[in-house]
This record gives C-alpha cells, structure tokens and sequence, in this order.
C-alpha cells in the first residue's frame, strides 16, 4: 500500500477483508450512503485482486465478493456483473493515474520536462500498485468489445499529453506520429507487467522519454534532456538552447 500521500490508492492496494475497513453493526451504524460507499470501494479491491491473480476470464463474482467481504446481493445491487464491476475499476483507477500524470506534467518548467514528469508519474504509480496495472493493463484485453473501448479511451487521454509540441517537429502527419508514440509507450509498459517484472517499470523512463522526445528534438537533444528535468529559472537546458 502506498505511504506516500501524494501517491492515489489505487483499486487493489488495500484489501478488501481489512478489520479497520469494517462498519459499526446495529442502532449506530454508519448512514446508508456511507455503508453503500465503503461495499463500493471494498468491490472494487475485490474484483481487482481476484482478476489480477486469476485472470478476468477464471474470476467469478463469488469470488470478488469473498476478497470483499461483501455479499452477492449487495454486488449486484451496486453492478450489473463481473465486467461492470471490472470497467468500474478501471475507470475509477485510470483517472487517478491521469489526473496524477496531469499534475506532474504542470508542474515542469519545459516540453520536455512534462514529458518526464508525466512518464514518471506513469511508471512509478504502475509500479507501486502491481495488482491494478495487470488488471487494467494486461486483463483489460479479456474483457472483450468493452474492454477495448475502455482501452482505447485510456490511450486518447494519453495523446492529450502531445497538445504542447514544439513548434519544430518532424515532417510526418503529427496525429499519426504521436498515435505511433502512444502506442509504443503502452506496449512497453505492457510488456512488463505481463512477464511479471512491474517493479522494474520506473528503469524504463529513460528509454520512454528518449523514444517520445526523439521525433521532435532529434536524437543528440533528445539525449541531453534526459536528466532531471530543468529549475523554474536560470538557462535553459542543452536540448532546448538554440542552435549556435
């Protein structure tokens, strides 16, 4: 579980069963809006650890709700079934992720800093959550139309981080340069978790910032932007000062 607060809980990082997520039973008990919201997100741990080490297609209901600690008839009045509940995860968890890149990606001074930054934010978050990346990662393929889509809309999230390019850019129809880009950084992430090595995700930063940065800097700026990124003031970095 993360301990850094600036870090989002993602779905999967707490269990489900945990005695201090337990409500007060009887004439005390927490108001019905309350109880609903702590079932919800008790579920949503359940599905994402149950699918991440079963798998989407072997995890059934039954045993989202065993992980909870919630029963099958409070599961379905919150969703419609397994793939319901699955997406819900995904969603709820994916936007944590995003609005963190988001910020990340704000608070760097240049181009090629918020790169870093949000790719950093991205492998690190991935990183500290293993149950959540294979679910929404490398389970979201299982799901089938609907977890395509899911993906697909995820993958439009991440062109949005593209909208402050460099004026200079390489000659090629930059939508389909940065689908190419987008892609590739997915795969690679992919990769990882599918072969189970999600702790090693932050040592692909490099390699990813490289790869996104190349097509508009060039290879040589490309390298030279690869440290941290630059201070609020003083000179520009050696891949952003102009040519002499």
């Amino acid at each position: 579980m993360p301990t850094d607060p600036s870090t989002p809980v993602l779905p999967g990082t707490r269990a489900g069963r945990d005695p201090e997520r337990s409500l007060r039973r009887g004439p005390r008990r927490a108001p019905a809006e309350v109880v609903a919201a702590n079932q919800r997100d008790r579920l949503l741990d359940g599905v994402v650890r149950t699918v991440a080490q079963a798998g989407y297609a072997r995890t059934r209901v039954s045993d989202i709700c065993q992980a909870a600690g919630v029963t099958r008839p409070v599961f379905y009045e919150l969703f419609k079934g397994k793939e319901d509940a699955f997406l819900a995860a995904h969603r709820y968890g994916t936007d944590m992720v995003v609005s963190a890149m988001e910020d990340a990606h704000a608070g760097a001074r240049d181009w090629p800093g918020r790169v870093r930054a949000g790719l950093g934010a991205l492998l690190d978050i991935l990183a500290g959550a293993p149950a959540f990346a294979a679910m929404a990662i490398v389970e979201i393929d299982a799901v089938g139309p609907a977890g395509w889509e899911a993906r697909e809309e995820l993958l439009a999230r991440f062109r949005d981080f593209f909208t402050d390019l460099p004026e200079a850019g390489p000659p090629l129809p930059v939508e389909e340069l940065v689908d190419i880009l987008v892609g590739g950084v997915y795969s690679a992430i992919h990769r990882r978790i599918a072969a189970g090595r999600t702790d090693e995700l932050p040592g692909l930063l490099p390699s990813l910032t490289f790869s996104v940065l190349a097509p508009f800097l060039g290879p040589e700026r490309a390298s030279a932007c690869l440290d941290d990124p630059a201070p609020p003031a003083g000179p520009l970095p050696a891949c952003l000062a102009p040519d002499s």
